[in-house]
């Protein structure tokens, strides 16, 4: 290179530099500290009490022309504001207040574009929000993630953007992940000497969901689905992107653009208390959400309706199903759901002759009962509204939607669509073969649930869902929001027993590692995934079972550590529910009652017996009286769980 070109490039770099400016954002209690600096790139950093935690980080918005927004930005304004307020969710997934607080600073670019950052005491979050007219291409967006270190990472791993995201997460590190490896959000970071970082996204709407590839060192890159140009469908549900526009989206030119939130987490139980991805989502568009009723559902696919002793023929038919409605009656389970089988594949309109809807409708209202119909995404989208008008004739309470398999922009605005037409007609919506939780359920709380988490149906066919899994589940997947596990086994393995078998399942761990699913897991739609005739076999596990609530007013996490271990306490008026789980290490935890409210509770516990190594079905209840000044030390067998009601005696 001859000496005018690098005194020109030394000139170019210097004339640059001049012109970069840093701005600072702090969270309300400044230990979180965000620089957003606008130099030739615009990047930003983040640290924690002064120890780095994302390194320099470029972000840009590519658009139809040439047009990338962050490429020499020019700041026009800006400005800076404070929140700090008290939320009620319409459903209480954790709380029932939220604390929002946070600092904001909003930088406007010449190029009719602005960008705002946002400071919690928990963690960051960015969104871009363009000012332009009519509508506008995205050709990509750019997030190159640099870390200081080569951090540990929870790696959801993927292979190909037509996933259900039911995943395994890898325990890996960054400097082994290449631009081959491919994962889905949420990501969880975790490094020695600083907090845990998990990077997600929110607010989704009429835009593809953010995914990431490693990187050569210590970094991620975000990558996004393109718009589909050319489909297949084969069979009555999956349809696959044969090729792909060269662009990610079109969308209106005047909008705001998806957060894109960074969970902070000095220690472990911090990531079960987050609530970035319900705050930074869309208000609730639903006026009068009065008939949302969360509750707990009797399922029939997992056990594949394998009820017995009856004097009928089980299966999917009418006899059966209201056999489900007189156990949910029996038990005060709000629900039951008729998963595949009701309807013939390809019409929704087409009722199986073994089945009498009305008969069904009827009987459940009777005995005051919801019903849930599964139905295929794009047979419900060929049909929607024809079905979805004749659902609410019949009086039924909600959809489980299922085989979606995809985030691009066209299937993202597809879920918006399903809300709101189930919103217009006061149904409620589960979401499975989903991608994960992206703010909907804020905007639309009809939705009050999804999949997009390797959940209990796998123990039919998996020898991977093990407790460790279990346990790296509520640190990571759950952060993003609810997550339809289906727990619920009664027939329960030790790692040497356990079988994946399909039409009789059982579950890896313990009794009660099943049992404490229920208040460690967040799902306001909660299911039990085993045959009533398996539950009435079980009385006392039913008396938890029928107690347990699936919406919470308080939660704290009162022992956690990320895939080995946690202990949960949830409120509900005055009674308390603590669930503890443990991974294939057996466990002594120990943890105080000091949450409780003064005077003298009593306490319906449930522990793993003392053959629980051997035999996971062997539990044992117990009664005491505590009060906050009561100090427990529990016993948890491999694959153990632990799980106490306790209920004010004053």
């Amino acid at each position: 290179m001859n000496k005018k070109l690098i005194g020109l490039l030394s000139f170019c770099l210097l004339i640059s530099s001049a012109f970069a400016k840093d701005y600072k954002l702090k969270s309300p209690n400044k230990k979180i500290s965000v620089s957003i600096q606008t130099g030739s790139k615009l990047t930003f950093t983040v640290k924690h009490n002064q120890t780095s935690l994302i390194a320099p980080t470029e972000i840009a918005m590519e658009l139809e022309g040439g047009i990338i927004l962050g490429e020499n930005p020019v700041v026009t304004k800006k400005n800076s504001s404070t929140v700090n307020r008290e939320l009620r969710p319409e459903v209480r997934e954790k709380n029932e207040i939220i604390i929002e607080n946070y600092n904001e600073l909003k930088l406007s670019f010449k190029q009719s574009f602005d960008l705002i950052f946002r400071a919690y005491d928990n963690g960051i979050a960015y969104r871009f929000e363009t000012r332009l007219p009519g509508e506008i291409t995205v050709k990509s967006e750019t997030g190159k993630y640099n870390f200081p270190d080569n951090k540990l990472v929870y790696w959801p791993r993927e292979r190909s953007f037509h996933s259900n995201n039911q995943v395994y997460y890898d325990f890996t590190s960054l400097g082994e992940l290449s631009s081959k490896d491919l994962g889905s959000l949420p990501v969880l970071m975790t490094s020695e000497n600083a907090p845990s970082i998990l990077i997600g996204e929110t607010d989704l709407e009429d835009y593809p969901g953010m995914w990431f590839n490693g990187a050569n060192g210590n970094s991620l890159v975000s990558t996004f689905p393109a718009y589909p140009n050319k489909t297949e469908q084969v069979g009555d549900r999956d349809v696959f992107v044969r090729s792909r526009q060269n662009y990610i989206a079109k969308t209106e030119g005047s909008r705001t653009f998806p957060w894109r939130y960074v969970a902070i987490a000095e220690n472990d139980g911090d990531l079960i208390t987050n609530q970035l991805s319900w705050l930074l989502a869309d208000s609730c568009v639903i006026d009068d959400t009065s008939w949302i009723k969360p509750g707990k559902i009797a399922w029939d696919w997992w056990n594949a309706n394998n009820i017995y002793g009856v004097d009928f023929r089980a299966g999917v038919n009418t006899e059966t199903y209201k056999y489900y409605i007189d156990f949910a009656a029996d038990y005060g389970l709000e629900y039951i759901i008729m998963d595949e089988g009701w309807y013939e594949l390809g019409d929704l309109l087409k009722i199986v002759p073994e089945i009498d809807m009305e008969e069904l409708t009827s009987y459940a209202k009777e005995k005051g009962v919801g019903i849930i119909l599964w139905v295929v995404w794009k047979t419900l989208d060929d049909q929607l509204e024809v079905a979805l008008d004749q659902f609410q004739k019949w009086g039924i309470k909600g959809i489980k939607v299922d085989f979606m398999d995809k985030d691009d922009q066209w299937m993202v605005n597809y879920y918006h669509k399903i809300a709101r037409e189930c919103a217009a007609r006061q149904l409620l919506v589960d979401f499975h073969g989903s991608y994960k939780p992206g703010g909907i359920r804020r905007k639309y709380p009809n939705v009050l649930t999804r999949e997009g988490v390797n959940g209990g149906e796998q123990y039919k066919w998996s020898m991977r869902q093990t407790p460790e899994h279990n346990l790296t589940t509520p640190f990571t997947r759950m952060v993003a929001g609810p997550m339809d596990y289906t727990p619920g086994a009664m027939h329960n393995a030790q790692k040497k027993d356990y079988k994946p078998i399909f039409d009789t399942p059982m579950s890896m761990g313990t009794r009660c590692h099943q049992l404490g699913m229920y208040v460690v897991y967040e799902s306001p739609l909660q299911m039990l995934c085993d045959t009533p005739s398996n539950y009435k076999k079980e009385p006392e596990c039913m008396e938890f079972l029928s107690a347990v609530p699936s919406v919470w007013d308080e939660t704290k996490v009162l022992n956690a550590k990320i895939s080995d271990y946690i202990v949960v306490a949830r409120r509900t008026g005055k009674e308390w529910y603590i669930g503890a789980m443990t991974d294939w290490d057996k466990r002594e935890l120990t943890f105080d009652l000091s949450f409780l409210a003064e005077g003298n509770y009593k306490m319906i516990l449930y522990r793993d017996g003392d053959n629980a190594d051997r035999n996971a079905i062997d539990y044992k209840k117990e009664v005491k009286t505590v009060n906050a000044t009561d100090k427990l030390t529990i016993k948890l067998a491999p694959g153990g769980g632990w799980v106490a009601r306790l209920i004010p005696l004053n």
